[in-house]
Formats: structure tokens, C-alpha cells, sequence
């Protein structure tokens, strides 16, 4: 049985090879593109996100605590 096995898979040819090899390099390159891209965009995100909390922060430093009023310390 197994030496009809090359009779009904036939050997994958060389084009054949280097096509595939082609498409995997060529998905490999655009998955790395996105993924970078997208590690550029969360970082941007990130960094307008933290400086918008500083900014707020930065605010609320500068209001009075009404809180203060109503915890009494004994």
C-alpha cells in the first residue's frame, strides 16, 4: 500500500514550492506591518491617555475637598 502512496500524492513540484514559500514570507511580512501598526496606535492612545489623567489630576489638586466637611477625625 504505501508504495502506490507517490502514485496518488504526487510530489509537490518546485514552482509549487516556491509559491508557497513566497505567500508565507509575503503573509509573515503584513501580519508584522500590523502588528507594529497597532502597537503604534495603542501606544499613541495610551500616551493621550495619560496625559489627559495628569491634566485632570493637575485639576483636582487645585479644588477645594468638600469631602473634607463631612469625615470628621476624632
Amino acid at each position: 500500500m504505501s508504495q502506490d502512496l507517490p502514485h496518488i500524492i504526487p510530489c509537490p513540484q518546485p514552482q509549487i514550492e516556491e509559491g508557497f514559500a513566497v505567500y508565507q514570507t509575503t503573509h509573515q511580512f503584513y501580519h508584522e506591518v500590523k502588528t507594529r501598526a497597532d502597537y503604534q496606535e495603542y501606544c499613541e492612545w495610551y500616551y493621550a491617555i495619560a496625559e489627559q489623567h495628569r491634566q485632570d489630576l493637575k485639576k483636582m489638586r487645585g479644588e477645594l475637598n468638600i469631602m473634607q466637611f463631612f469625615v470628621r477625625r476624632q
